[in-house]
């Protein structure tokens, strides 16, 4: 099981270049695999309550929450570390054009190393995503066709692509990732479409806000659309994403149980000293080593 961290992003800190270095130095020194961090290009006042994992549809967090470019703060952060792994929790794939973004992420992907782990999702907030030019009810289709593109221009030189929103032909696009294969890039959602998404174009999956039976149904149609896509379900991980305070060992155990592969830990409220406290308990608990893995459960 690996084990990664969300900084509390409630008291604002992803912005604060110096919390923010503070706490990927510890995570990496307890041994924890890698640092997430979600996106919001923008914050609608008076949006739509669409939010799938809070109970009231809301945002959960006041509308000027600082949400700084999550690849920005991850740059930084790839230069004041070694081995943490820098992600994304989630990146909101439409709101991106994929021949930028493919340069984006592969550029950081050469300057950390190969430390780079996606995740994407298709977003909630129909205000944030029309006011980038995105018609939302296209969202999961636009999705489909950005994540074919990334691959295509990590693995092609040149590279070709024909689709319902993007289209080009004879693309060179320099630097490629250092990672073999590409970027790891991981689908998060809670519905039955980001879970085929995930089996039939992802590295993993990363369901969001759900447990016990709803997660073996969505696990299984990944299994299923992964086969069907002629592709080795058996290497596509599920990450789950836990509250730090409710990651005892028997929850601990229970996701092991379940097949997961990664924790991804979440807090608020916490200041750094109480925050670096819980982290080094976890990683005393679990066996966590400098690889960013722990013990078997």
């Amino acid at each position: 099981m690996r084990f990664a961290i969300v900084p509390p992003y409630d008291r604002g800190v992803q912005a604060d270049p110096d919390w923010m270095t503070r706490l990927a130095d510890v995570a990496e020194r307890l041994g924890f695999e890698s640092l997430y961090l979600p996106e919001h290009a923008a914050v609608a006042t008076g949006h739509a309550p669409e939010h799938h994992y809070t109970t009231d549809g809301g945002l959960g967090l006041p509308d000027d929450t600082p949400f700084p470019d999550p690849l920005a703060v991850l740059g930084h952060l790839a230069a004041r570390t070694t081995r943490l792994r820098l992600g994304t929790g989630m990146l909101i794939l439409p709101q991106h054009h994929p021949v930028l973004l493919a340069k984006r992420l592969a550029t950081l992907d050469v300057l950390s190393g190969g430390r780079v782990q996606v995740g994407l999702g298709v977003g909630w907030m129909r205000e944030e995503l029309s006011a980038l030019g995105v018609d939302p009810a296209t969202r999961g289709r636009r999705a489909d066709e950005a994540i074919q593109v990334l691959r295509a221009l990590w693995r092609d030189d040149p590279a070709d692509f024909r689709g319902e929103f993007f289209a080009f032909t004879g693309l060179r696009c320099f630097p490629k990732p250092v990672q073999p294969g590409g970027i790891p890039l991981h689908v998060g959602g809670q519905s039955e479409a980001a879970a085929r998404r995930a089996g039939r174009l992802a590295d993993g999956f990363h369901p969001l806000g759900v447990d016990g039976a709803r997660l073996r149904r969505l696990t299984g149609v990944v299994r299923e659309s992964a086969e069907r896509a002629g592709r080795d379900p058996d290497r596509i991980e599920l990450t789950l994403t836990c509250d730090l305070a409710a990651a005892d060992d028997a929850s601990v155990a229970r996701a092991a149980a379940a097949g997961v592969d990664r924790l991804v830990l979440t807090c608020r409220g916490l200041s750094f000293e109480r925050l670096a406290a819980a982290l080094a308990q976890v990683a005393e608990r679990n066996g966590l080593t400098t690889d960013g893995g722990g013990r078997a459960c």
